[in-house]
């Protein structure tokens, strides 16, 4: 089913996907399914203050900066959102409760309170179906010119969530990609003053992940969630700090580039 609404950037509606260096040279493809927190114009900021759109809820705060600069450093593909997750979340399976929150945290979402199928099926067909299906493809093209593949998903969270503080400075989440994942937080220990962990501040289930089960474990490619704390990419330098601290804990194969 096609759903009519004006294009372009002029009319605030993006593309759902922005695509960076997609013949990169690294077997590593970066995924950002939070990066923005932008809205259309028509949606009225879901019934949401101005002040809401700048927290956790709407968008992982940080993790854009943070994969653009990791496409840069290792020469990698890299994908990020363009829309809101208060819109619809591209991390969560379609229909399921966290798709399109009605609770954020602890912050109702009046805009996104009794809707019907049509505009539930408008929000996938503009913002989700695109962006996974243009991962898809790339994935698919990789597979095809027999190119070695790993998807890093990058994300960011709260220091404290509903009143509960969070020790650690990152995590690293994953199923089955098990060596992928450890490897990386062996790098990141290198630096003795960080606390990070495996399958922190949450874990990966098909319940509440897309990316990692349905473009990783699916597909036998080895696929990992990387959470940093926000309090962290509170600046730029801290930004870039974090992005040279990934670069070089992430296990890199480098591979012609794709013509």
């Amino acid at each position: 089913m096609a759903f009519q609404h004006e294009t372009g950037p002029e009319k605030g509606w993006p593309a759902a996907v922005e695509v960076l260096n997609e013949n990169g040279r690294s077997d590593i493809v970066f995924l950002c399914e939070h990066a923005s927190n932008h809205m259309p114009v028509e949606y009225s900021q879901l019934g949401l203050d101005t002040s809401h759109l700048q927290r956790h809820i709407a968008w992982d705060i940080g993790a854009a900066e943070v994969t653009r600069l990791l496409s840069a450093l290792l020469d990698a593909p890299a994908f990020l959102s363009s829309y809101s997750r208060l819109l619809i979340d591209l991390n969560r399976p379609l229909g399921t409760s966290g798709s399109i929150p009605v609770l954020s945290e602890d912050t109702e979402i009046p805009g996104n309170v009794g809707l019907d199928a049509a505009e539930r099926e408008r929000r996938a067909a503009i913002m989700f179906t695109p962006f996974h299906d243009r991962v898809a493809a790339h994935l698919d093209r990789r597979a095809k010119d027999g190119r070695p593949t790993r998807i890093a998903t990058i994300h960011s969270f709260t220091p404290v969530f509903l009143g509960i503080a969070r020790p650690w400075h990152a995590g690293v989440l994953y199923d089955r990609a098990g060596e992928f994942g450890e490897t990386i937080l062996e790098g990141l220990r290198r630096d003795g003053t960080l606390n990070v962990a495996a399958n922190v501040p949450y874990v990966i289930s098909r319940d509440a992940d897309y990316a990692v089960p349905i473009h990783g474990d699916d597909r036998g490619i080895p696929a990992v969630l990387i959470e940093i704390r926000q309090d962290l990419l509170a600046s730029r330098p801290d930004i870039e700090a974090w992005a040279n601290r990934l670069a070089d804990a992430l296990p890199v194969q480098q591979t012609e580039k794709a013509s």
